[in-house]
């Protein structure tokens, strides 16, 4: 619920242009086909109106509407929920309606998205665009952590809000995927930069890329596990050097809830399922960013043709060190 405010190569370069463009959410007015593409699973769990007015507020506010989705869900299940507030009065800690406003982010942010002349907390026609426009105050969808902590000042909401966004979007068309926020987005920007930067057996560190030694002595580039390694660097977060200590030390993520920035990892060539060999980084539905094997480079690759998948992991600041 929100907390009460006071009211005062060219094709290479190409390919980064259309990700790193991709990683943000759909503009005002942006491409409707892709506002109208939920998946099965959305549209099994969403009520119909809902899901029009989370779609409706995207169009206008460029918050995603799945996110907006996961937080009606969370805080009243759209609408549906039996607790107090939902539908009238308010909730133990004072807040009301189906996005569960406090009265001072109301009398901010409220808005009469229906055109009734009216703000009505308990219309979702009104609290959702409202919902929406206060997480874009707060720097969705770029910093979409932060807004979201701002809308619930607790590390446990932002992190369930961002899971059930994720299986909102999970058989959605990519435009309406979750996007990259916070220290994710720079980690996947840094990580395309790198496209087309030869692979390189121990190459790479923290700082870019290096000669590497045994097959790769003669490249200056990066390896799998460098890759993602210095990628996460750029976003303040230094992880281990191998692919199997990054598996071994970093909180795993079920694949329902892996969302771009996490790691996806696979056997390999040499690896097994408890020791991988092979590392990429997450940047879309079914979509990675990997140094692949000798003789090739830095490449956007599909995850989804891959059998060999151990699962995913997801760094943060308070991993294990390396």
């Amino acid at each position: 619920m929100p907390v009460a405010v006071a009211v005062p190569a060219i094709v290479g370069i190409l390919l980064i242009v259309v990700f790193v463009a991709a990683l943000g959410a759909t503009s005002p007015g942006g491409d409707a086909s892709c506002l109208s593409a939920p998946g099965r699973t959305a549209r099994a769990q969403i009520p119909a109106a809902y899901l029009a007015l989370y779609m409706q507020a995207e169009s206008h506010y460029g918050v995603p509407w799945n996110v907006l989705a996961a937080v009606g869900s969370i805080e009243s299940d759209h609408g549906r929920g039996p607790h107090p507030g939902i539908a009238s009065g308010t909730n133990h800690a004072g807040a009301a309606g189906p996005m569960q406003f406090m009265p001072g982010t109301w009398a901010a942010f409220g808005v009469d998205g229906n055109g009734d002349g009216h703000k009505n907390v308990y219309d979702p026609a009104d609290a959702i665009p409202a919902a929406a426009a206060y997480l874009k105050h707060n720097g969705a969808p770029a910093h979409m952590e932060r807004a979201l902590f701002r809308y619930n000042h607790a590390t446990w909401y932002v992190q369930k809000v961002l899971d059930r966004a994720a299986e909102y979007a999970r058989d959605s068309g990519t435009c309406t995927a979750l996007p990259a926020t916070g220290r994710a987005a720079i980690a996947v920007k840094a990580a395309l930069r790198q496209i087309g930067t030869p692979y390189s057996w121990g190459g790479g560190n923290i700082n870019g890329p290096t000669r590497g030694f045994g097959r790769g002595a003669a490249t200056v580039g990066f390896d799998c596990s460098s890759l993602v390694q210095y990628a996460w660097h750029q976003a303040g977060i230094t992880i281990p050097r191998t692919t199997q200590e990054q598996w071994r030390t970093l909180p795993h993520v079920p694949a329902a809830h892996a969302r771009p920035g996490d790691l996806v990892f696979f056997r390999g060539a040499y690896g097994t399922s408890t020791a991988p060999g092979h590392v990429g980084l997450v940047i879309g539905p079914g979509r990675m960013v990997e140094a692949p094997r000798t003789g090739l480079t830095v490449r956007i690759a599909s995850i989804n043709t891959r059998s060999d998948i151990v699962g995913y992991a997801r760094p943060t600041h308070r991993h294990p060190p390396p």
